[in-house]
């Protein structure tokens, strides 16, 4: 790309340069995919042309290109550099994660003049340069000091430099921050004797004590607590501009003395009295919709949303309860609250609620890609938001699929029919007795009841499925965990016809080993019961999920003595139930190194037990691994059980499945431009089963062969992110292959082979 650094003379030869240039990409992508063999070369060889563009193309003359900016402590003290780093103001260009600069790059591959096409494709793509500003570097060194005081450094002082190289400039911004100030001793002088005397029955939530530093994160918590308690105490005109610190500084030593300072209400003649105490007077519901005037909502369920009291004191976390309780309910739509004072201290309270249209249709068509057969689906759904008057949400959906099957032969039909309807009805609070109404007012609570039948009609067997479900899901917005109690979760699966070809092959084929391919072909009851929890912060996150299966059954057949079959399993309903217990457990880790990029560790572990009436898993329980939110140099279901590989690509995706699964991954993710992300992961993990199955030989978890089994995979990722979804693109490569027969096999970071070892995956929302 010469074309970068040479002076461009005019518009037609610069459009010529450009085209010339852009064909000869697309030639080179070409033979990038064409000739994937030589790839790395190719890759050095792209690296070099982007890395030839000059960076410095529109930098002015007599203006310089802002490059790095560092920010160096040169105490001892704890100083976190990376979040002072946020008080600069100029940082450079974006760097693709962290290291290249795609967009200026990208931006510079444009001319000086013209404006075609072409130019601005590449423009509003790319990232017009970052020029240097010295008043920035000094507002920089201000904003810089300014925090170190604010942490309680009050005689530090900042440094900054800059240094100049072929028209880039690389800034230093050195901190002193010399001693930490600290607190000696802690004063209230609070000018209120009402509230003097609440205050000392609320000691013990203090946030300021002897001994800690002089910052104002902490003075500022200590106005924002009193504030939030006194407003809780019907305080309703008390806000954090009554309070001010008075500091006094002891000679010679890095020690406060701090006194809190409360002053009295100030009225509107201008006289200082004691702050005002509200009680709640008359609490009014409205309709906010113009064409009705009447709320869509029975009075109790207007209530018990409800947390300002009639004749009790005002309390603003009453009131944001009563925007979240209200917010919640699918009927609502708006809500907003309002005071009106009467003059002796009381205030009445409207309430104006928009709601929701009550019912909806919608239409769903999708297109399907399962293993390459191609295929087409629709989703008609109907909900009403507010079925019984009390925000209850009750759906219906219809959904019907097809899909043309390949490479079967000796079957009747080659198509894949479903059709399914199902319902779900939604409480927004529990419907479970002996609950204290406390509890219930201080969670968001759902219940939830569904249903659903599904047909699966393929050409070796047609499946039948009915699913009862009764579930309560809650959380305390005080808090960032999140409760899922499954109390019930019936499960018929049925199996009405095999096709003889498909029984004669493999169910009925002796010399097969399939016992784990017709236990999922039989007739079963799944009577299941589980818990789960969550929780996030936004920092790092975890789930856990423990679920059983037959315990009850198991227990009645014992007692009752139930029917038992030729394999001496128990029956329910003339049909064998399963019995089994599973945990899963996963953790996610979000570092954060600026705005545009961040690290993502991820670990994932289950394990389940078939046990009592069951000595293989459900198919639907079972574990697999491979595609595109596990190891994705591998498709969906085609890694594992441990060291197994399969050769029977028609039904393998029954065998490999197992009763174990860990996955570790690690990705990169940063921001490119526009709407585009881009990722960089390697991924590690594998599934097994804990019982020998002949079917499934070297699939059985071992100490001694566990890490000899793990597989690992590398990969880029491409995301669209547009904000209410992501579409994602990831595009993984093995490095690490349990399943091999030859050495090169084993490893294919070490002999990559594009056909063997690449997989392309499509999904929506992030992986984990």
């Amino acid at each position: 790309m010469l074309f970068c650094l040479t002076k461009v003379q005019n518009k037609s030869d610069t459009t010529n340069k450009n085209g010339f240039l852009f064909c000869f990409m697309l030639a080179y992508l070409y033979l990038c995919m064409r000739f994937m063999k030589y790839r790395v070369l190719y890759i050095v060889i792209a690296v070099l042309m982007m890395s030839a563009c000059s960076e410095t193309k529109f930098v002015p003359e007599g203006s310089y290109l802002m490059d790095k900016t560092r920010v160096v402590n040169d105490s001892h003290e704890p100083l976190n550099t990376t979040d002072l780093r946020q008080y600069v103001q100029q940082r450079g260009n974006s760097r693709w994660f962290s290291t290249l600069k795609i967009p200026l790059k990208t931006y510079s591959l444009s001319s000086r003049t013209g404006n075609g096409w072409l130019n601005r494709m590449l423009r509003s793509v790319g990232e017009p340069p970052q020029l240097f500003d010295t008043l920035s570097m000094m507002q920089s060194q201000r904003m810089l000091l300014t925090q170190l005081n604010n942490m309680g450094y009050l005689r530090a002082s900042v440094d900054a430099s800059a240094s100049v190289h072929k028209r880039k400039v690389r800034t230093c911004y050195t901190l002193h921050p010399g001693v930490l100030y600290k607190l000696r001793h802690v004063d209230y002088d609070v000018r209120d004797s009402a509230i003097a005397l609440l205050l000392r029955q609320a000691d013990e939530r203090r946030k300021l004590r002897a001994g800690m530093s002089f910052n104002v994160e902490n003075l500022d918590n200590e106005r924002k607590r009193i504030t939030d308690f006194l407003t809780q105490h019907g305080y309703y005109r008390f806000n954090k501009d009554y309070i001010n610190y008075r500091a006094d500084s002891v000679a010679g030593s890095p020690e406060i003395d701090l006194t809190l300072v409360l002053h009295p209400y100030m009225n509107a003649s201008d006289s200082l009295t004691a702050h005002p105490v509200y009680t709640m007077g008359r609490i009014n519901y409205r309709s906010g919709n113009a064409e009705d005037s009447i709320i869509p909502l029975r009075r109790k369920v207007l209530t018990s949303n409800t947390f300002l009291t009639e004749g009790e004191l005002y309390s603003s976390q009453d009131l944001q309860n009563t925007y979240h309780h209200f917010s919640r309910l699918g009927a609502v739509r708006y809500t907003n609250i309002t005071f009106r004072d009467k003059g002796n201290n009381e205030l009445d309270c409207d309430i104006q609620l928009t709601t929701n249209k009550p019912s909806s249709i919608s239409f769903q068509p999708e297109g399907t890609n399962t293993a390459g057969d191609l295929g087409a689906a629709a989703t008609l759904t109907y909900q009403n938001r507010n079925l019984f008057h009390g925000s209850e949400s009750f759906s219906v959906e219809l959904r019907g699929a097809y899909e043309a099957i390949r490479g079967l032969e000796g079957y009747s039909s080659s198509n894949f029919l479903e059709y399914s309807i199902g319902t779900r009805l939604d409480f927004p609070r529990f419907i479970v007795p002996f609950l204290s109404s406390s509890f219930r007012r201080r969670v968001n609570a759902t219940s939830e009841v569904s249903a659903l039948y599904d047909m699966q009609n393929r050409p070796e067997f047609r499946r039948r499925v009915f699913t009862v479900g009764w579930r309560y899901k809650w959380n305390d917005p005080r808090h960032h965990d999140r409760y899922q109690v499954d109390v019930m979760d019936l499960n018929y699966i049925s199996m009405p016809w095999i096709s003889e070809t498909f029984r004669r092959e493999y169910l009925d084929n002796t010399t097969s080993r399939n016992s784990i391919l017709r236990y999922n072909y039989q007739d079963l009851f799944i009577m299941r019961s589980g818990f789960g929890y969550s929780y996030n912060n936004g920092r790092w996150a975890i789930k856990a999920n423990v679920e059983t299966a037959g315990n009850l059954l198991n227990l009645m057949a014992k007692t009752l003595h139930f029917h038992q079959n030729e394999m001496d399993q128990y029956t329910f309903l003339n049909l064998a139930y399963a019995q089994y217990v599973r945990v899963d457990a996963d953790y996610t880790r979000n570092i954060q190194f600026d705005y545009n990029n961040q690290l993502v560790f991820h670990v994932g572990l289950g394990i389940a037990y078939p046990y009592g009436n069951s000595q293989i898993l459900p198919f639907e329980k079972r574990y697999f691994s491979g595609g595109a939110n596990s190891l994705r140099g591998w498709s969906v279901r085609s890694l594992g059980p441990g060291s197994f590989s399969g050769d029977d690509g028609r039904i393998d995706f029954i065998n490999q499945t197992g009763d174990m699964k860990l996955d570790v991954n690690l990705e990169y993710r940063a921001k490119l431009f526009w709407k585009f992300n881009g990722a960089l992961f390697v991924d590690a993990g594998n599934i097994w089963t804990l019982r020998n199955y002949a079917e499934q030989p070297g699939g059985q978890f071992r100490f001694s062969t566990f890490l000899k089994q793990l597989a690992a995979d590398y990969g880029l990722g491409i995301r669209l992110n547009f904000d209410y979804f992501i579409v994602r693109f990831d595009m993984g490569m093995k490095a690490v292959n349990p399943a091999y027969e030859t050495e090169r096999d084993h490893f294919p970071l070490l002999h990559p082979k594009l056909s063997r070892d690449f997989a392309f995956h499509f999904a929506v929302g992030m992986p984990f």
